[in-house]
């Protein structure tokens, strides 16, 4: 709780910013607002995230310099963590992260694949390549797992992508 106190201070002040298979939830949980599946697709992953409430991952993408990125053409696919799955990171990782962009980014782009692969297509695949060019093991035998992290919302359409949300952060290897 404390160090997301931290990171909304941080957003709000000078920092930054689901499969159709019947096994997912239906709501965002973990902290993504419920307009979240209301966002249209006329707005890009970025603004997505930030009108759904994903404070964490907006400031984090913000603290790594990837705001463009993610506003920019795509398609991009993002398996998006809510800020309960950055909370559950042991105590001061994420604000040692903010401090180290870098890091961060690298993170951050092992959330990121290229192209829109949707739920349907997901569930086809054993992993995917991210573009920090680590790739993430996909496991559809019991829900949707993205390196052991659930799916719990899938297909929220952006302008250039879609988002998978998330209920862990994926770390790469070093």
């Amino acid at each position: 709780m404390k160090h997301r106190n931290l990171l909304t201070t941080l957003a709000l002040g000078t920092i930054l910013a689901a499969s159709a298979t019947p096994v997912l939830a239906d709501s965002c949980g973990d902290g993504a607002k419920a307009s979240h599946a209301s966002a249209t697709a006329t707005t890009t992953i970025f603004k997505t995230a930030e009108q759904a409430g994903f404070t964490t991952l907006v400031a984090a993408v913000k603290a790594a310099g990837l705001e463009d990125v993610l506003n920019g053409k795509g398609p991009f696919t993002v398996f998006a963590p809510t800020d309960e799955a950055f909370a559950k990171l042991p105590a001061g990782t994420v604000e040692s992260l903010l401090k180290d962009p870098a890091a961060l980014k690298s993170i951050l782009l092992y959330h990121v694949v290229s192209g829109e692969v949707l739920a349907a297509d997901v569930v086809k695949l054993s992993e995917a390549a991210t573009v920090n060019g680590q790739k993430v093991a996909i496991d559809a035998t019991k829900g949707v797992r993205v390196n052991g992290a659930s799916v719990v919302k899938a297909d929220v359409k952006a302008s250039n992508g879609v988002i998978h949300v998330i209920d862990t952060v994926l770390l790469p290897k070093n």
